[in-house]
């Protein structure tokens, strides 16, 4: 072969490569690549049929992923192509190692069968590994069987790995979508947690103020602005309760800095408890970040509020390049950090917060010694 013909081979596998390549790119979904790219390798290498096995990685079983073209014996009686076969049982026992000639068999699901074949007998078999890691066979054939050439043979080593890393991304992709529904319903419940939990909280205690303020005939005006409050809080804790599903920021954070939210945040909270807020810093933050924090923040004040029977609470948040501080001191009866009820679902909240944003929380209490909450959130540069 001349450096002309030689040039026009590469072409070609070039060609055949990125057009199954692109074929593989176009979708996520397993089923509809491997369609694409069989659809390709059929019409551009010249073949009648093709189809893939792949191997279930928890029960490590074959099953027929894609194909191309079947001739109808096996397309109309898909029992025949399940099972035991010669090219997958070799298969499992190591012994494809790659495409080749060799690997040209008499497909023993067509041994004996003269109707419905369309001639075909024997194809070719091109194991698919990632790595060491088994994946499945992609076979091909033709009614002419002709034997196949070195370039030929490379090539189908070369789509035979384009397949397996396509196969290998969409089970990636697979868990990655799995895990995100499982953190997606962590998240839910976090957030009806801090939403409809603590808002109905803070709104029972201030009912709760309102009936001991009846119990002892207090000013009418004092008696409307605890009603005024409650309702507002109701009004606050809805619209999160909305937002929460939506996965929208939290409603105090719109039009607002981070900063300026813990402001309010602690200023609604006056007639419960005394709330001192410090913040260093100005690095600019994303929505998920900054609301992550503003909840944790609401979470820790709530459950403040209704355990430590504290007087005084200091928030301190510091922004660096590196990442962000957060500090929650308070003045209350305290607790061993070692003896927390199982269903204290406050702590058990932050941790999964914190370390959703890959960060880590610290705490520090001892009873009749108040508590300190230590964040620390990494951020990217």
């Amino acid at each position: 072969m001349d450096q002309t013909e030689q040039l026009q081979q590469r072409n070609r596998e070039l060609q055949i490569l990125n057009t199954i390549a692109h074929a593989l790119n176009q979708s996520v979904d397993l089923g509809q690549a491997l369609d694409a790219a069989l659809k390709n390798v059929a019409e551009l290498l010249d073949l009648d049929t093709s189809w893939i096995w792949l191997i279930r990685e928890d029960t490590g079983e074959h099953y027929l992923a894609a194909s191309q073209n079947l001739p109808p014996v096996l397309r109309d009686q898909p029992i025949k192509m399940e099972g035991w076969c010669y090219c997958v049982d070799s298969y499992l026992k190591g012994d494809l190692k790659g495409a080749a000639n060799v690997n040209v068999v008499a497909c023993s699901r067509l041994k004996n069968l003269v109707d419905g074949t369309d001639g075909l007998q024997y194809h070719a078999s091109i194991p698919l590994y990632a790595k060491d890691k088994k994946v499945g066979i992609l076979n091909v054939a033709s009614t002419a069987w002709r034997e196949l050439s070195n370039e030929d043979l490379r090539l189908l080593n070369t789509i035979g790995d384009l397949l397996s890393i396509s196969v290998e991304r969409a089970r990636l992709f697979g868990e990655s979508v799995a895990l995100g529904a499982v953190e997606e319903r962590y998240r839910l419940a976090r957030e009806l947690h801090d939403t409809l939990g603590q808002g109905l909280a803070a709104v029972l205690l201030r009912l709760e103020a309102l009936d001991a303020l009846l119990e002892v005939d207090a000013p009418k005006e004092k008696m409307e602005t605890t009603i005024q409050g409650a309702m507002a809080l109701a009004r606050d804790n809805l619209e999160d309760a909305r937002r929460a599903v939506l996965d929208l920021r939290a409603v105090s954070l719109e039009g607002r800095s981070l900063g300026e939210a813990l402001e309010v945040l602690g200023q609604s909270l006056e007639d419960q408890i005394g709330v001192t807020l410090k913040t260093k810093g100005n690095r600019p933050l994303s929505v998920r970040v900054e609301a992550t924090i503003y909840r944790m923040v609401q979470e820790a004040l709530n459950n403040v509020i209704q355990h430590a029977e504290a007087q005084q609470v200091q928030v301190g948040l510091t922004m660096t390049v590196d990442g962000v501080q957060l500090v929650i001191e308070d003045d209350g009866c305290g607790f061993d950090p070692d003896e927390v009820p199982e269903n204290h679902y406050g702590l058990i909240g932050l941790n999964e917060r914190v370390r959703l944003l890959h960060g880590s929380l610290t705490v520090e209490s001892a009873p009749d010694q108040g508590t300190r909450l230590s964040f620390d959130i990494p951020l990217e540069s």
